[in-house]
């Protein structure tokens, strides 16, 4: 990259109190301005990133799970499409986690969300994760402050239990402005091609923005950890957000120090005819 990638700027300090003013959505230190340059270098990730998604796949060690989240408009559809486009899909997965159903409310909150997590070599994305039960939920007042803190604790044990059984965890919040947000709905809402995804609900919660942030805050403060960090990225642009998630996966990989596993038998006798 035409620029030093600095993955510590984005990181929420385990333990550390969270404000977002300390975090900006609208800035840009890795793109260029010039969007010719800006796309070479996503290419460059997105080539690099698959080389190393598939020495995960042959290695069959480490697992990866990327959550996403962010409020509505922050890029989540277009994070996956951007990023992983040069990927192998065999070796990708998304879970798109909408409003439990009737089958998962009857059960606890994690057991749909246990059931996506990766395995060996496999790299899964959370689009939208077990963190909407400490979101949306504590901001509708739905469960009680001393339930959500439970839910922390709780959500920590799950983690560290992936951690602990080979799962690298990354967890991306989309900061986006409450501007960049009303201009991305207005958008929406004049594209014919994307009213669909509109709700009429989304202008309601809007009005919520201030409890969102909260929300956020508490959130992240509560449960970035060594082995399962929050990285706050600035996600006003669409090609800023693009870079620093997959110069974040390149350099979480590389961290790995993968191998290509030898054969399983000798093949120095073999002979193609």
């Amino acid at each position: 990259m035409e620029k030093q990638f600095d993955a510590k700027r984005y990181l929420v300090k385990p333990g550390k109190k969270v404000k977002l003013k300390d975090w900006h959505p609208e800035e840009r230190r890795l793109s260029t301005g010039d969007k010719a340059v800006d796309s070479q270098t996503l290419v460059t990730l997105n080539e690099h990133l698959d080389k190393l998604q598939d020495l995960l796949f042959a290695a069959h060690k480490h697992k990866i799970l990327l959550v996403l989240q962010g409020m509505d408009t922050s890029g989540k559809d277009g994070t996956i499409r951007n990023v992983f486009n040069s990927v192998d899909p065999l070796g990708v997965r998304v879970a798109n986690f909408k409003a439990p159903t009737e089958v998962e409310l009857d059960r606890d909150y994690l057991w749909r969300v246990h059931n996506q997590v990766p395995g060996k070599g496999e790299i899964v994305i959370f689009n939208r994760s077990h963190y909407e039960d400490v979101l949306i939920v504590p901001v509708h007042n739905w469960i009680t402050p001393a339930e959500c803190e439970q839910r922390y604790k709780q959500i920590n044990e799950f983690e560290k239990l992936l951690s602990d059984s080979g799962t690298v965890i990354i967890k991306c919040f989309l900061y986006i402005s409450k501007d960049e947000q009303k201009a991305r709905l207005e958008q929406r809402l004049a594209d014919p091609e994307k009213r669909w995804k509109f709700r009429a609900g989304d202008v309601g919660e809007r009005k919520l923005w201030k409890k969102y942030m909260q929300a956020y805050e508490s959130a992240l403060a509560a449960t970035s950890a060594r082995s399962a960090p929050w990285y706050v990225v600035p996600a006003d642009s669409k090609t800023e957000r693009n870079l620093i998630i997959s110069s974040l996966l390149v350099q979480t990989l590389e961290g790995l120090n993968m191998q290509y596993p030898e054969p399983e038998e000798d093949l120095s006798a073999v002979v193609i005819e």
